[in-house]
C-alpha cells in the first residue's frame, strides 16, 4: 500500500470522498456534519492524503493546520473493500509524520456519536487519542465528540 498526497482531482478520490459525505449525513442530525467537501478540502491549510493498493483507492484522510502547534484530522475514510487491512493506520501514520514535520504538538478531531461512529472512536482511542473539550470553531453538543493526542 502506498500513501501519498492527493490533489483531489482524481475520480476515485472524489468518489470515496462523496461516499464519506453521504455516510456522515445519513448518520448525523441536521447541522451536525462538519465533513468537508472537495472545495472545503482544497484550502491552503489542509493537506489530503490517499492510500492506494495498486491502482485502487483504499482510503483518504486530511490534516488541517489550525495553529502553529495544533492540527486537526479531517475526512478519514477507508474504502469498504479495504476495511480492516491497515488502511487507516497507514493514513494516520502519514498524517502524524507530517504533523511532526510541521512542528505540531497536538492533533485533534471531531466525530459523532452512535453505532456508525463507534469503529472510528475505537480506532482513535487505540492510537492514543483521548476525549476532550471542543476546539477551534467547534461547539460541543449531545452528538459530537472531540478527541486529542499529544505528539
Amino acid at each position: 500500500m502506498i500513501v501519498r498526497r492527493d490533489d483531489l482531482t482524481g475520480a476515485d478520490t472524489l468518489a470515496l470522498l462523496e461516499l464519506h459525505l453521504r455516510a456522515m449525513h445519513a448518520h448525523s442530525p441536521a447541522g451536525s456534519v462538519f465533513a468537508l467537501d472537495p472545495r472545503g478540502l482544497r484550502q491552503p491549510d489542509i493537506e489530503v492524503w490517499s492510500a492506494w493498493a495498486g491502482d485502487r483507492i483504499a482510503g483518504i484522510g486530511a490534516l488541517r493546520k489550525l495553529s502553529p502547534g495544533q492540527g486537526e484530522i479531517k475526512s478519514m475514510r477507508t474504502h469498504p473493500d479495504f476495511l480492516r487491512r491497515g488502511v487507516a493506520d497507514a493514513i494516520l501514520d502519514a498524517i502524524v509524520q507530517r504533523a511532526r514535520e510541521l512542528g505540531l504538538q497536538r492533533l485533534s478531531l471531531e466525530t459523532g456519536s452512535g453505532p456508525a461512529f463507534d469503529p472510528a472512536i475505537a480506532f482513535y482511542r487505540a492510537r492514543g487519542f483521548v476525549p476532550g473539550d471542543a476546539f477551534g470553531d467547534y461547539t460541543g453538543s449531545d452528538f459530537n465528540q472531540f478527541f486529542h493526542c499529544s505528539l
